[in-house]
């Protein structure tokens, strides 16, 4: 019996020193990491990514879009890099890691060139992909609180899809054999989009593969995911796993079976979940291109729906921590106040961005000498404008006339104080500015 009790003894001081080392691995890692379903800083703090795709090996002149991105309130942009198999080689990635951090912007590295692999012939191999990354490791080492390494883009296309869990693991060991510490991202096969559920099933596997625990795994969603309820049930099975997903990529509906953009935003800012929307500029199918050549005063409608509309990065976005900040959005200009009136409230109405059909406005509440607890706004359009998504307000609409009430984080303010909302329409030959009306609590 004393044999039994000390080998149980035994076991158990086994099992808490591999829960201590368990422990300890992840809490000495170096700069982004995960924490449970969590991305984190190397300071504990959690890090959401709210950002773009950027093409930025076929347009490497296009150095502006980082800041661009940024200043639409963007804290992360995954950054298209080639191995040299198809595209490049990237040998600028030192200089892209520094635009990142210039921009104060979480850069997200990945190789292209493994798109499709099995089913795209000249595809690269994650094996290769993994020996560009260590090629490239002077660039990296010591930037772990910026950079994230996505091993290999949609790295296995649907013939052999099963291939995909042994080529993952492989690369993830391949990289940590070469001392790499970073966050470590991994694509699902199927082209990305996992529609025989390769990396759902074997997700353990993959994970267990990294030493350092610091693997996340990341889907991209487009037509595949054109209901809420797939979208949904995709989700559900990570979350229930306790699993560390990432939306890598993801398109919008720009026809009926077309992916269902607004579920994907709305449950990742639900869930906590990271995403990267595709892709800034530059699509050989423009309807995917959020600016039109890369400008920024040029945002199509789904430019205008990723960073302005509701769950969208504007309203979502915190930059980094490593950075000084807590949010992504830089200040806006200041818009001039109105004068207060006692135990009242006023509101000014401003167009901030139109394109043919559509329009962007914010509407500016301020309360007058004295606190209000919550504030209603009206205005009456004169050319039949309809307002079609709204944030930080409830709106409603009846023909003409708009109701605009406060949320219930942003009712209350004291005496001089100012919130803003804003939202998205449409409008037919003419958009002339109502004049707002304010009722105070």
């Amino acid at each position: 019996m004393r044999r039994r009790l000390l080998a149980l003894g035994a076991a158990v001081l086994a099992a808490v020193a591999s829960v201590l080392v368990y422990v300890q691995s992840a809490s000495a890692a170096a700069g982004l990491h995960v924490s449970g379903t969590k991305i984190v800083e190397a300071n504990g703090r959690e890090f959401i990514m709210r950002g773009v795709n950027h093409p930025h090996v076929w347009y490497t002149s296009q150095t502006s879009s980082f800041a661009n991105v940024k200043a639409l309130g963007a804290n992360t942009v995954r950054v298209v890099l080639g191995s040299g198999k198809r595209w490049g080689p990237s040998t600028d990635v030192a200089n892209v890691i520094s635009l990142c951090k210039q921009n104060r912007l979480i850069c997200v590295l990945e190789v292209h060139d493994t798109t499709g692999y099995g089913e795209e012939g000249a595809a690269a191999s994650l094996d290769e992909a993994a020996d560009y990354w260590i090629s490239q490791k002077s660039a990296l080492v010591g930037q772990e609180n910026y950079v994230v390494i996505n091993i290999g883009n949609e790295p296995i296309g649907n013939t052999n899809a099963g291939q995909w869990t042994a080529a993952t693991a492989n690369a993830i060991k391949k990289l940590r054999s070469n001392g790499f510490e970073h966050l470590l991202m991994v694509d699902a096969p199927n082209w990305g989009q996992d529609w025989q559920y390769v990396m759902r099933d074997n997700a353990q596997t993959i994970l267990d593969a990294d030493t350092r625990h610091n693997t996340v795994l990341s889907i991209h969603m487009y037509a595949v995911f054109n209901t809420a309820a797939g979208i949904v049930d995709y989700l559900n099975r990570f979350q229930a796993n306790g699993w560390p997903l990432v939306i890598g990529e993801f398109g919008w509906r720009f026809s009926s079976s077309e992916v269902d953009h607004e579920t994907i935003l709305s449950e990742a800012q639900s869930r906590g979940l990271g995403y990267l929307g595709w892709s800034w500029s530059g699509n050989t199918d423009p309807i995917l291109d959020m600016a039109t050549g890369f400008d920024p005063n040029k945002l199509t409608t789904w430019g205008q729906r990723i960073f302005n509309g509701a769950n969208g990065i504007k309203a979502t976005a915190k930059e980094a921590t490593i950075y000084g900040g807590s949010t992504g959005t830089p200040s806006p200009t200041p818009t001039p106040t109105p004068t207060p009136s006692p135990s009242a409230c006023s509101a000014t109405y401003q167009v901030t961005g139109q394109w043919g059909g559509g329009f962007q406005a914010e509407v500016r509440v301020t309360a007058g000498s004295s606190a209000i607890s919550g504030w209603t706004v009206t205005w009456a359009f004169a050319n039949g404008q309809t307002v079609t998504n709204a944030w930080n307000a409830t709106v409603t609409s009846s023909g003409s006339n708009v109701t605009a009430r406060n949320m219930s984080y942003n009712g209350s303010l004291g005496a001089g104080a100012s919130t803003t909302f804003g939202f998205l329409g449409s409008w037919n030959g003419s958009n002339s500015v109502p004049t707002p009306s304010c009722a105070a609590r």
